[in-house]
């Protein structure tokens, strides 16, 4: 941990090759937009104050992550990178260390940050590089016969030697503020982008004399800027396979890792089993043994030990406990609790309901706003009337009920423990406990009937 680091990240661009509406910077990577990953990364570094630079669309990013704990700061004109760390630089005082990250650089690992700053003395500039296959493009790092940083030539200004320099400049810089803010106010934006460029600081830093050490990225795809829906796509292979890996050293058996979507924290216990294309969202516990078939989604919600969770099925803040069984083709919506060995059969969808352990809602039915006690039998077809047109009102079952098929629940309803409903029934007064309640329309046959025939 670095005393007095203060943090700028730079959000302030269009982003105009990914056709968007939105910031840039709001584009999904994950769970999260990829200006919170990078805020989230800087948080691990114990910085004394973050603060993030926006532009366009400097409303939207805020009413988006308002939330975030970070000193917003307006740049009213996009006039380069420096000019976007100065505007930051009015809040950093002169014994801060600053370190300048991006906002569309998402994938960057607190440690390599962390060593970046280590590795710079108090009193020099430091520099995240990366080498590349084909640099051609980017500014290169040459250096001297000492092995030293000398200078950052960009692509075009390159001589034939030096075009074969694969080391390059990945923008990411730590140096101390107050040479900083210096070398902000002498920057010039006589350039071809016509923009004041944080990258000339380095130049400005080696003709003080001061020192300037670059430290490698471990990875190319550590430093890889966000530019367009491509750019997108390949970030988010890479972040897919740095959570599956995580699964993957947690001791989870996933069957096919490429094929397994994680967008949140997951938890998980021993032996846990996911197949094919199942997505994972927000919060996520998964207990020993927990077992999840092809094609299922599952957004925050605790699976307990020995829990299955059959093919195509959706989960959605709910609790299951142990040995409990869902789907296949389940709908699970918010609020649903399952008691231990529950079942949530095919085609079955709940909300907000409780049900208890040993119970069965096995097909074809929705239990809404229901209180299920414990080794309750729920038949094929039974729909509680939760919803009146205006308010919502609560079905309740008493322990060992049995209620038969294509029943309606017509809430606020109660059916004692132990009773029996009958096939077919419509339910509008409690059902009194052991006992069996059922109404039928008497049968009617009408002679001399024909059925309607084409003419």
């Amino acid at each position: 941990m670095i005393d007095n680091l203060h943090i700028v990240v730079l959000a302030a661009g269009r982003g105009t090759r990914m056709v968007s509406d939105r910031p840039k910077v709001l584009a999904p990577l994950g769970e999260w937009p990829l200006l919170r990953h990078v805020v989230a990364t800087a948080q691990t570094l114990g910085a004394a104050e973050i603060h993030v630079v926006c532009g366009f669309g400097a409303d939207q990013i805020r009413t988006a992550l308002g939330y975030l704990q970070v000193n917003w700061i307006e740049q009213p004109r996009q006039l380069g990178t420096g000019d976007a760390v100065a505007a930051a630089m009015t809040a950093v005082p002169d014994d801060a260390r600053v370190l300048v990250l991006y906002g569309d650089v998402p994938l960057v690992r607190p440690q390599t940050l962390s060593r970046l700053v280590s590795a710079s003395a108090p009193d020099s500039l430091g520099l995240l590089s990366v080498d590349l296959e084909e640099p051609a493009g980017y500014g290169r790092i040459v250096r001297d016969a000492y092995g030293q940083v000398a200078t950052i030539i960009e692509d075009k200004d390159l001589s034939v030697e030096q075009r074969g320099i694969r080391e390059v400049n990945t923008g990411v810089i730590t140096a101390p503020a107050q040479p900083l803010r210096r070398w902000l106010a002498g920057l010039s934006d006589d350039n071809a982008q016509g923009e004041y460029l944080l990258t000339d600081c380095i130049a400005m830093a080696v003709a003080d004399g001061t020192p300037v050490v670059a430290d490698h990225a471990a990875s190319v795809a550590e430093t890889q800027g966000i530019n367009d829906r491509r750019d997108l796509a390949r970030a988010e292979r890479t972040y897919q396979q740095r959570k599956t890996e995580q699964l993957l050293q947690s001791g989870v058996t996933l069957r096919d890792p490429d094929r397994v979507q994680v967008r949140g924290d997951v938890t998980v216990g021993r032996d846990v089993l996911i197949d094919v294309d199942v997505v994972l969202e927000g919060d996520i516990t998964l207990g020993d043994g927990v077992h999840i078939e092809p094609g299922c989604i599952i957004r925050h919600a605790v699976l307990g030990a020995g829990s299955r969770v059959m093919a195509h099925s959706v989960l959605e803040n709910a609790r299951l406990a142990a040995d409990c069984q869902v789907g296949p083709f389940a709908r699970v919506r918010p609020g649903t609790e399952l008691g231990h060995r529950a079942t949530i059969g095919n085609f079955v969808e709940t909300k907000n309901a409780t049900i208890g352990a040993s119970s069965k809602i096995n097909h074809l039915s929705y239990v809404g706003d229901a209180r299920i006690g414990k080794g309750v039998n729920v038949g094929a077809g039974v729909i509680t009337c939760n919803y009146d047109g205006a308010n919502k009102h609560v079905t309740t079952i008493g322990d060992d009920a049995f209620i038969g098929s294509d029943t309606q629940l017509v809430a606020p309803v109660e059916v004692g423990a132990g009773a029996t409903i009958g096939a077919g029934t419509t339910l509008t007064k409690t059902a009194p406990p052991n006992k069996l309640s059922l109404s039928r329309a008497e049968l009617v046959v009408v002679d001399n009937w024909h059925r309607p025939s084409k003419t």
